[in-house]
């Protein structure tokens, strides 16, 4: 008896049938057998091939993307689907792709994701795969069972690029199987406006950690070669500048100058080009008056001729759509398709409806849209289906999903969330608690599971409390496991006033730790009038803090709420960010001093509501009145920013020394070498994020007192030193765009800088 591979007998079956189905379609100028079904042809020469061999219908139907509800059974719960919804869809609108879901076990994303593939490889004409999409933004967090890493913002935090790396790797790992082929992620807007609702997903306000930590996420996704015979397709959003809106508000108007986008907004998605990037989603909103959706200038001019983008170029949620009802600027969807497509989007997230199908038709038939544009973009995406091997490996697999949620994948999540946590206010090193027997414990994060996770996790707003891992930790049961031996004492609810019962109650405890933030929230959901911590939480903070008991302050937030009349109550303050399934360990083991918090700061944390700056801000930006002082000032006044991006502290000392430069000056061809020593110079061995600035003394377009240029993170024993050096070359980091995105260089003085120390340079451009 000869037994046969079952993914084996499936792939033959598959080839006959498309064999079969092709040969009916052959004609004059045809290769028989199909050329576009040999493996072994190239990518163009089969996509060429399949594209001779596609209806107009065929190919419009490739540029839609629909989502699972159009093919969920009715009252069947989530991901169960109805075949004969897909044969519809399959068969007379020859929908391309579909996305989307809630956190079901992976078998039955399995099973979903099988029944798909079958219909639309065996019923089709010509057997073209479906590519599903999903929102795996921080590990594969629509599905149960596996491994949650934390938000990008926290790994911003981390100032350590292989968490990124890591997140990538182990969501591919986890999702590959089960038909997860496009990934929309990483998130590369910049973190830029505070009390933005998305922030959360980014790295932070930096564009070249932006650049970093994105393309590190791509290397790891794409480069995972544990998941053979699968490859993904990683998809950046959102293009371009959506993250800095003129209200702070999710889509709405952004008023920007074309040199500082292309400084700060652009290279994030150029460094994720260079990692491989094969898609792109498109900002939602208005950028300068126009639509970017219906923008010919960034879609085709800038992305396509300037960047020189050969990818799928995809919208967001209903975006074509958007252009009537939201931003009106169609008078109807069919002119909203005619403006998306001609502006440069292959692909339409549409998702609930076939208006964008019928639309485009329609165009087609009346001459308005030609082939030859609808083929462009129907070849960028038969080109990623055949790159990805959808071809050949279409079908998911079930029988290597236990390294779902392993061990070592949770440990990476785990290491990275502890590398997250910032820790920023320690009066009378109250932190990290030794031997404490009596821990009063309150807050809206105490007990939460949800809220560590955020948005995007199970489910589009985050899942209900129920939903998540029964041994996943909240910050309670993470510091009953820490300190065995001390009672935790959890506040549900706190009284309003403080009793004499209640007082004594707080005094006898060693410590008291407040966690509270944010419930998770995702897109505009989460806009809100008020980036103050909630009143409630500011008055539990002062009811906790009334006694003579130490107070730590613990933040599980997605933004920087504002604290700064309540962090005076507190002896203690750490910023969690979102740290994902792992974070309440994190935290615990921070508290304890199992790990010693090496979690810098991504964005810069705000003092007032009406007022904030980045780090990298313009001289300009500050002008104080004062009798003795009537100056710019060239560093943050001290009422400007509570924290600025880089704060944090750690349970030991770093001493900077010896900052030097090989050469005082330098032409376009040289280069000079700046070096610092890093000592440790406390008693518990830590991690240091260096990090290292430039400052462009003067420019025709006036220059950030500082921009982040390179950064290193590194593991000192007490006592032990190490030199780092950071290599200047002009073709990396002495030149900024103008508002055509042209290179400018000028001849000058330059600061380098690294931990509070700074030399000077010259640069002469000849």
């Amino acid at each position: 008896m000869i037994l046969l591979d079952k993914h084996f007998v499936g792939k033959v079956l598959i080839f006959a049938f498309l064999y079969i189905s092709a040969a009916a379609c052959s004609g004059p100028g045809f290769t028989d057998p199909p050329l576009y079904l040999d493996p072994n042809a190239s990518v163009d020469d089969r996509v060429e091939d399949l594209l001779a061999r596609m209806t107009i219908e065929e190919k419009i139907g490739q540029m839609n993307q629909l989502d699972f509800s159009m093919i969920n059974a009715d009252d069947m719960g989530i991901i169960n689907i109805d075949e004969e919804k897909v044969r519809n869809l399959v068969r007379n609108y020859h929908v391309g792709s579909f996305i989307n879901g809630e956190a079901v076990p992976p078998e039955q994303w399995f099973a979903f994701v099988n029944t798909l593939t079958r219909v639309a490889m065996e019923e089709s004409r010509l057997g073209i795969p479906i590519i599903y999409g999903i929102d795996h933004v921080h590990g594969a967090s629509y599905m149960s069972e596996t491994t949650v890493f934390p938000h990008a913002i926290n790994l911003g935090a981390t100032f350590d690029p292989r968490h990124s790396y890591n997140t990538g790797w182990v969501t591919a790992l986890e999702s590959a199987d089960v038909g997860h082929h496009w990934n929309f992620a990483p998130t590369l807007d910049l973190g830029v406006n505070p009390i933005w609702p998305r922030l959360y997903e980014t790295y932070g306000e930096d564009p070249h950690m932006a650049s970093v930590m994105g393309r590190s996420y791509i290397e790891g996704y794409m480069g995972n070669e544990e998941i053979y015979p699968y490859r993904l397709a990683s998809n950046a959003k959102h293009f371009i500048a959506y993250s800095d809106p003129v209200s702070g508000w999710d889509k709405t108007r952004v008023e920007i100058g074309m040199q500082q986008l292309y400084e700060l907004h652009l290279p994030p998605f150029i460094a994720a080009m260079e990692a491989g990037l094969q898609t792109i989603m498109v900002n939602s909103s208005e950028v300068n008056g126009t639509p970017v959706h219906a923008s010919y200038e960034f879609l085709t001019e800038m992305l396509r001729n300037q960047l020189g983008f050969e990818g799928v170029v995809l919208t967001d949620w209903d975006e074509v759509g958007k252009l009537v009802d939201f931003h009106r600027t169609a008078k109807n969807y069919k002119e909203a398709t005619y403006m998306a497509v001609s502006a440069g989007i292959d692909m339409s997230m549409t998702p609930l409806h076939l208006n964008f199908f019928d639309s485009l038709l329609e165009l087609y038939n009346e001459g308005r849209i030609s082939e030859e544009r609808i083929n462009a973009s129907v070849r960028r995406i038969l080109r990623l289906k055949f790159q990805m091997g959808l071809f050949e490996n279409p079908f998911p697999r079930n029988d290597r999903l236990d390294r779902i949620g392993s061990e070592e994948s949770r440990q990476k999540a785990l290491e990275a969330a502890q590398e997250s946590i910032v820790l920023l206010k320690n009066n009378n090193s109250l932190l990290p608690l030794e031997n404490p027997s009596r821990i009063i414990l309150a807050g809206p994060s105490a007990n939460s599971r949800k809220n560590l996770a955020g948005g995007w996790t199970l489910a589009w707003q985050g899942g209900d409390e129920d939903r998540y891992p029964e041994d996943m930790h909240t910050i309670y049961s993470a510091l009953q496991q820490e300190f065995p031996d001390a009672r935790i004492d959890f506040i549900e609810e706190l009284p309003r006033t403080a009793s004499p019962a209640f007082s004594r109650r707080l005094a006898q405890a060693d410590v008291i730790i407040y966690a509270g933030g944010e419930e998770p929230y995702s897109e505009f959901i989460g806009n809100i009038t008020d980036l103050n911590l909630p009143r409630v939480q500011k008055d539990e903070i002062a009811l906790l803090s009334s006694g003579s008991t130490p107070l730590a302050l613990v933040l599980v937030q997605g933004r920087p709420r504002i604290i700064t009349e309540t962090i005076e109550k507190a002896d203690a303050f750490i910023h969690a960010g979102l740290p994902g399934f792992e974070g309440a360990e994190a935290i615990a083991n921070v508290l304890s001093g199992v790990v010693n918090p090496s979690g810098r700061l991504p964005v810069s944390y705000p003092k007032f509501t009406g007022h904030y700056l980045n780090y990298n801000y313009k001289p300009s930006d500050l002008y104080f009145f004062h009798p003795d002082n009537q100056n710019h000032l060239e560093e943050p006044n001290p009422g400007t920013m509570l924290f600025t991006f880089g704060d944090g502290l750690s349970y030991t000392t770093f001493e900077y020394s010896d900052l030097e430069l090989s050469e005082g000056e330098l032409d376009k061809r040289g280069q000079i070498t700046a070096s610092v020593t890093v000592t440790n110079t406390g008693e518990l061995a830590g991690k240091e994020p260096v990090l290292w600035y430039l400052t462009n003394i003067t420019g025709k377009v006036s220059r950030p007192v500082k921009e982040l240029k390179h950064f290193e993170k590194i593991h000192l024993e007490p006592g032990e030193s190490a030199t780092l050096s950071f290599i200047i070359e002009p073709e990396e980091s002495l030149w900024y765009p103008d508002a055509r995105g042209n290179r400018v260089y000028e001849s000058g003085d330059f600061l380098v800088r690294a931990g509070g120390l700074s030399q000077r340079f010259t640069f002469s451009y000849r």
